[in-house]
């Protein structure tokens, strides 16, 4: 994974070794440069910055759920809310699965990831069965630019129905980008896909100086509507 900056401008301490404290500040400066961090591993106290030369974003507009998916999602199956236990999702996205046998979201990772929640950037997707949380997402929110980081699921769909509350509720608060840093092709299944870091560039600052809303937990109706138009 290339960690070169991707367009001139970029902040020389962001794209190698660090030589200024890393704040939630700085990150959000990172994140709207086009710049994300991850950890070596997870018992590492460094960050490095990553800049792919395609990058992955999941078209709000171009969003597709199987029958069978939004089935589940419209049933009485699972719980979905936002924002009401946002450490709890990050623990669970740094735990092993299959796959995923080691995680990059360290200790200072989290840290970074809680302080931008309780500034109002960070948010969380959670998923609940009988009570137990069992699946969810978060990511960083910047003007209409919504950065996903991880996602993790304990149940089978966990993840991928709190995939979709995300792009619903994106779609609903006038969200542009939803960037998914790479392209994997369990996103390209839902109509993920990467395009070249210059046009992602372009779409960006674009987006991140433009103002969306987060929606929260009080606005069920229209969030239902929301997922229900995924479908056409």
């Amino acid at each position: 994974m290339p960690t070169k900056a991707c367009e001139k401008g970029y902040p020389k301490n962001m794209t190698g070794q660090e030589t200024v404290p890393i704040t939630p500040e700085l990150m959000l400066r990172a994140y709207m440069a086009g710049l994300f961090p991850m950890a070596p591993d997870a018992g590492s106290d460094e960050l490095e910055w990553f800049c792919p030369e395609m990058r992955g974003i999941l078209p709000l507009d171009g969003f597709h759920v199987s029958r069978r998916l939004m089935r589940t999602v419209l049933s009485a199956r699972f719980a979905v809310v936002a924002d009401q236990d946002f450490p709890a999702v990050m623990d669970g996205c740094a735990e092993p699965a299959p796959g995923r046998e080691t995680t990059w979201i360290s200790p200072r990772i989290r840290t970074l990831f809680c302080q931008l929640h309780d500034m109002g950037h960070a948010h969380s997707v959670e998923v609940r069965h009988e009570g137990r949380l069992v699946g969810g997402l978060y990511g960083v929110a910047i003007g209409q630019a919504f950065f996903g980081e991880s996602m993790f699921s304990r149940m089978r769909d966990a993840s991928k129905v709190a995939l979709v509350h995300l792009v619903a509720r994106l779609r609903l608060g006038g969200f542009s980008i939803l960037d998914t840093q790479f392209g994997t092709d369990h996103l390209s299944s839902f109509g993920g896909m990467e395009i070249p870091a210059r046009d992602y560039m372009r779409q960006l600052a674009q987006a991140v100086g433009r103002q969306a809303t987060w929606i929260g937990n009080d606005r069920v109706t229209e969030l239902e509507t929301a997922i229900r138009a995924l479908r056409m």
